[in-house]
This record gives structure tokens, sequence and C-alpha cells, in this order.
């Protein structure tokens, strides 16, 4: 995977966002909606190119995953890119549909790569632990937790996870891939509306963690486990079967951070290095989001 265009093409960063009810994910998959899918086919179009237009993402999101400041990238054609950079935006407006929408598209800064270069990846997940229920408005984007949730407790157990770590416990694994990550935020807030938000923020995810984080920090706070719980389940390093994966539609990635263009390039080889723990052998760098 390149950190430039080849010779001929240029580099077009792409800022959108999508409701995931009604997809399988973002990558293409045969025979299944995907935002992938449907982002280059309406590329392709709107170009009039018999080319398929690859899509770099920040963060592959699965099923049901909703984005609202995801980013990717795509090589286009010098030529094509001249001919169609005015009125882009609002082709791809008409020809997409309603549940994907691009809000920015421009030529991509020197060295930029769409997942490699990403220093950050912030996620929000939303419940609801009213008696009642969920706003019927916003049942596709807010969990319903059928108990009272203590954010004070919730908070006290998040801070116990914070940092590098293994997180192989709160990870579905996948051959070769590390499960090393840096969280560097995870805190929970009771909005004005009594939604129960947390915010996530780490340099990468593996498969299922954030819903993962979620689902024992919902432990917690609804008084099943003490605030403890999740430090030590952290700590042995292996899932524990009390530990469920939330459902997807609670989840919303909202904003991805780069670093200043001249620091792209060291970006990028950074996060393709090797990464390591205390008293641990190297393994592969982590760059990709996931959830």
């Amino acid at each position: 995977m390149s950190d430039e265009a080849e010779p001929g093409y240029v580099r077009v960063r792409l800022d959108l966002s999508y409701d995931g009810r009604e997809f399988s994910g973002w990558a293409r998959q045969r025979g299944r909606r995907t935002v992938q899918g449907e982002l280059e086919d309406a590329l392709r179009v709107v170009t009039r190119s018999e080319e398929v237009f690859e899509l770099t993402v920040a963060g592959r999101t699965d099923a049901g995953v909703h984005a609202r400041g995801q980013v990717a990238h795509a090589d286009l054609p010098a030529g094509l890119w001249e001919a169609h950079r005015e009125r882009l935006l609002r082709r791809l407006a008409g020809r997409l549909p309603h549940d994907v929408r691009v809000h920015r598209i421009g030529e991509a800064p020197p060295h930029f790569n769409a997942r490699f270069s990403a220093i950050w990846r912030r996620y929000a997940y939303r419940v609801c632990d009213h008696p009642g229920g969920v706003d019927p408005l916003r049942r596709g984007h807010v969990l319903w937790h059928d108990w009272p949730l203590d954010v004070d407790a919730m908070n006290e157990a998040a801070e116990r996870l914070l940092g590098e770590h293994d997180f192989a416990a709160y990870c579905k694994r996948r051959e070769g891939a590390t499960t090393i990550r840096t969280l560097r935020e995870l805190s929970w807030t009771r909005r004005p509306d009594g939604t129960v938000e947390a915010r996530v923020v780490a340099d990468a995810f593996c498969h299922n963690m954030v819903r993962s984080l979620v689902g024992a920090l919902l432990f917690v706070g609804d008084g099943h486990r003490p605030p403890s719980w999740p430090g030590r389940v952290l700590a042995a390093g292996v899932r524990d079967s009390a530990v469920h994966v939330v459902r997807p539609h609670g989840l919303t990635l909202e904003e991805v951070g780069y670093p200043a263009d001249g620091l792209l390039a060291a970006r990028n080889a950074e996060a393709r290095n090797r990464r390591t723990l205390p008293g641990a052998g190297p393994v592969a760098g982590a760059a990709a989001g996931c959830c």
C-alpha cells in the first residue's frame, strides 16, 4: 500500500459519513451491500470510468456501525481529476444512496494515507437506561440497557484500562495481527437527555475492541461486577465469557486525527513498525481502526 500516488495519478481525500444499519460493514463483499462498494460504484459512474478506483479507509467498521467522521482516499488519473474535480462532490451526492454522504473531497497532501497516517480514532457509544426504552427517533443509534447505570463506577473501571496494553482479552484475534493498542481516553458522560455516552480514543482498534470494552463497563455500571473487574480481565489476557460484545448500532466513528502535513511520511513509517510491550517480542504494527 503506497504512501504516494503513482505518476500520472492524484491522491484524493474523501471525508464521509454513513448510517450503518443497512450495510454489511465498510469492506466490499460479493453479494452484500457495503459502504466501500456503494462509494466505489458511485465514483466510477460519475467519472464515466470503466476502472474501479479502490478506496483505502481510516477504519474498517463492522456491519451496523455508523460513521460521522470517516476518512478514505483513492488515487485517480490526473486528467480525470482535473476534468471532474469542480463537480465531483455534487455528482456523488446525486448518485449515492441517502445513507452515505461525502462531505468533502479534495487533493491530499504528499504522503497522505487515510489508514497509516492516522494517529488516533475517536468513537462514541450511546446507551439509554431509561426504563421506558429508547426514543423511537434514535432507536437505530442508541442501545437500550434495561438496568440503571452508575456512570461514576464505569469511569472508575475505565481508568484502569488506559495506556498501552495488549488488549487480547477484548479483541477478536486475527492471524498475524497484533492486539497491542494505546487507549488514550475512555470516559462516560450522562447527557442532558439522559443518554449515557462513551468517548473512546485510541491510536487504533482491533476487531470488536470498542464493543467488548463497552460490554464490560456496562456490567460494572449495572452492578453485576466491581470496578476492578475489567482491569483484571485485561491483565489475564484471555477472553472472559462474561464480556459481551454489545450490539453495533450504538457505535459511531466520530473523528480521525492526522498529524501536520510535514509529519505524514514519518507517521506512515511509525504505523508500520513492529510493536512491542516491555518483556515481549516484536509484533506487527497496528494502524487500521476497527470496532
